[in-house]
């Protein structure tokens, strides 16, 4: 990668401003609503918030927040598997830091761990294997989840567990896949999207060409892109461009991270630890078809599922709660009723409040609230 600053220049910045202004008037239906791109990707709502690119941007132009957040589309209800695993008995739970303030039915993890329960944040998978290598007397589990990005580093851990022999180390797998989850919104009736900018960091991994059905099938037009603030505007640029032709592609900005094929290494692992569910339960967007992963039968030693019994229930999300019409794009942060009152980082409701990718605390850190305005809430 080359110096950051080459990412961020303002001329450079200016000068691809002024093209999307041209390509906006070159495209007609902009004349009749706003062009809605959905970036799929937290990361990607971040970067745009935190520099402002909606703000410099035609107001043609309007975002869509996808689900791309492995934390915020969490059910409450593996939350509460995850905690009632932490609970028993000589289980020592590992997890990423953000995962542990998303609250199950009754609480968080650090509310667990508060409690008694021993929790750890951990930086990666490994350092689960390290404590579990330190605690031979304890059963050690690791809250894995994320999409692609982070399965392959989890499906390493679990074969050098393997390759090592400890048995006292096990995985509660809460991995998702990107793809039926593009295919389930795209199939969610009322959605009116015009194009896609697509999840870096996932595409490192599984490559260019899954998303080959988004233009084939379902006519919209992606582009796979960086997440710094050239990055998205140069990606904006490119699905302006094929709007303005009339093309429908999958096209790639982030070159120098995302081949077409893919990473071949990272694959390989995730084929041989995990195998597709039949369905998984997301937060907001309700059961999916095979869009999650579990642990293969070969490694049934290390399923935290099968080596504990858990409550398994699905547990609803709080009335008040807007997180799921967030997720599916149907309104924006702001316009959910408790954003900002009772709900805020210090206190959040919901996961997209909590996780460092969440859209709802991209609105509140970055300003998209004015708090002088928000009334305070009586207790």
């Amino acid at each position: 990668m080359k110096f950051l600053d080459e990412f961020r220049d303002p001329g450079k910045a200016q000068t691809l401003l002024r093209e999307i202004q041209g390509l906006v008037k070159k495209i007609p239906l902009a004349r009749e609503r706003p062009i809605w791109l959905m970036e799929v990707c937290g990361g990607h709502t971040h970067t745009i918030f935190r520099y402002g690119l909606n703000q410099l941007l035609p107001k043609e132009i309007e975002f869509v927040h996808g689900p791309g957040c492995p934390v915020c589309v969490l059910p409450r209800g593996r939350i509460d598997d995850c905690i009632a695993l932490a609970e028993q008995p000589g289980v020592i739970m590992t997890s990423f830091g953000d995962a542990m303030r998303v609250t199950g039915s009754k609480k968080n993890l650090l509310q667990a761990k508060a409690e008694g329960a021993d929790i750890r944040m951990v930086y990666s998978p490994l350092d689960a294997l390290a404590i579990a290598r330190r605690h031979p007397d304890k059963e050690v589990v690791f809250f894995g989840l994320g999409f692609e990005t982070t399965m392959p580093s989890t499906a390493m851990t679990v074969l050098q567990a393997k390759k090592d022999g400890l048995r006292n180390f096990s995985l509660f797998s809460n991995h998702i896949t990107i793809i039926p989850t593009i295919k389930a919104i795209l199939d969610s009736p009322g959605t009116q999207l015009d194009g896609f900018l697509g999840p870096g960091h996932v595409s490192l991994v599984i490559g260019v060409s899954p998303y080959d059905f988004i233009a084939r099938q379902y006519r919209k037009p992606m582009t796979i892109a960086g997440f710094e603030p050239l990055d998205l505007l140069q990606a904006i640029w490119m699905l302006l461009q094929q709007l303005a032709e009339g093309r429908c592609q999958i096209e790639n900005q982030y070159q120098r991270v995302v081949s077409n094929e893919g990473n071949t290494p990272a694959l390989n692992a995730i084929q041989q630890v995990f195998e597709l569910r039949e369905f998984f339960e997301w937060r907001g967007l309700g059961s999916i078809d095979q869009s999650g992963v579990r642990i293969r039968e070969a490694f049934t030693a290390y399923d935290a599922e099968r080596k504990f019994s858990l409550p398994n229930i699905t547990i609803a999300d709080p009335t008040s709660c807007q997180c799921g019409e967030v997720l599916k794009g149907a309104i924006k942060p702001n316009q959910c009723k408790v954003f900002g009152t009772t709900c805020t980082p210090e206190s959040p409701l919901g996961a997209l409040m909590v996780s460092t990718e969440g859209a709802c605390a991209a609105y509140y850190q970055y300003g998209w609230i004015d708090k002088n305005e928000i009334q305070p809430v009586t207790r």
